[in-house]
C-alpha cells in the first residue's frame, strides 16, 4: 500500500486551476485540500494543518495577503503564492508577509512541482535540524556560517564583514525568495530598507567572488523587481 503523501491546502477562487491542480497533485501522491475563499482556507487549514499551502493572492473575501499574515501566526509550513504578471507590489507584500515563494500565472505544472517539492524538502530539513543548516553547499561553495568561513573548490574566498552577513542571510533561506526590504532590513538596519542600490553593489561583488560567470549567476538569483534567492544543493 502507497503511503500518503505530503498535504497541501490549494487556496484559489479560479475553478479550474483548483481542478487542475487536484487532479495533478493527487497523481503525484499528495493529499490534497481546496478552498475557494480566504476564510474557507483559514478555517481547513486549522482543522487539518497542511505541508504545504499554494495561495493566489486574487481571492473574493479577503486580500491573500492578510491570509498569509494570519497563516504565519501559527504556521511555519511553506507557502507558495500565485500572482497575476501585473502585480508585482502585491509579490513582494505577500513574500514579506512571510510566503517563501511565488509563480506568477499563468504557469507550468513542472514549474509548480519543482517549487512544491523544494520547498518541502527545505521545510523538513530545517524541521529536523531544528534550526537553519550550520554549513550550507552549493555546488563548489561553502560557507560555514558559524565559523565566518567560505570556500569555493577547497580555497578560501576573503569577504568583507557585509558581504558574509548579506551571503549568511540569503544561504540560511536558501530557495527562498528574499524581498529587497526584508535583505536590507536584516543586513543594514530598517534605516536603510530602501537603500536597494546597496544591494545591488554588494551582490555584484559577491557574485565577482563566488560565481563562475557573475553575468550569468546560478547561486545568487534575481528576482526581477523583488529580491533575490540564493540557490544551494538539494
Amino acid at each position: 500500500m502507497t503511503t500518503p503523501g505530503p498535504h497541501i491546502l490549494v487556496i484559489d477562487d479560479e475553478p479550474q486551476i483548483l481542478r487542475a491542480m487536484r487532479t495533478i497533485l493527487l497523481e503525484k501522491n499528495f493529499r490534497v485540500t481546496t478552498a475557494s475563499r480566504g476564510e474557507e482556507g483559514l478555517t481547513l487549514a486549522a482543522a487539518n494543518p497542511p505541508d504545504l499551502i499554494v495561495l493566489d493572492l486574487g481571492l473574493p473575501d479577503m486580500s491573500g495577503i492578510e491570509v498569509c499574515s494570519r497563516l504565519r501566526a501559527w504556521t511555519q509550513a511553506p507557502i507558495i503564492v500565485l500572482s497575476v504578471k501585473d502585480s508585482e507590489h502585491d509579490k513582494v507584500a505577500a513574500l514579506d508577509s512571510g510566503a517563501d515563494d511565488y509563480l506568477t500565472k499563468p504557469f507550468g505544472i513542472e514549474e509548480l512541482l519543482a517549487r512544491v517539492r523544494v520547498a518541502l524538502r527545505h521545510a523538513a530539513r530545517a524541521q529536523a535540524q531544528g534550526s537553519h543548516e550550520a554549513v550550507i553547499t552549493a555546488g563548489p561553495l561553502v560557507i560555514d556560517l558559524p565559523r565566518h568561513v567560505v570556500t569555493r573548490d577547497g580555497v578560501e574566498v576573503k569577504l568583507t564583514a557585509t558581504e558574509f552577513k548579506l551571503l549568511g542571510y540569503l544561504a540560511a533561506n536558501s530557495g527562498r525568495v528574499l524581498t529587497h526590504q526584508a535583505i536590507l532590513t536584516h543586513v543594514w538596519g530598517a534605516p536603510e530598507a530602501d537603500q536597494v542600490e546597496y544591494l545591488r553593489v554588494y551582490l555584484r561583488q559577491l557574485r565577482k567572488k563566488l560565481e563562475s560567470n557573475p553575468s550569468q549567476p546560478v547561486y545568487l538569483l534575481t528576482e526581477p523587481g523583488v529580491g533575490y534567492r540564493f540557490v544551494g544543493d538539494d
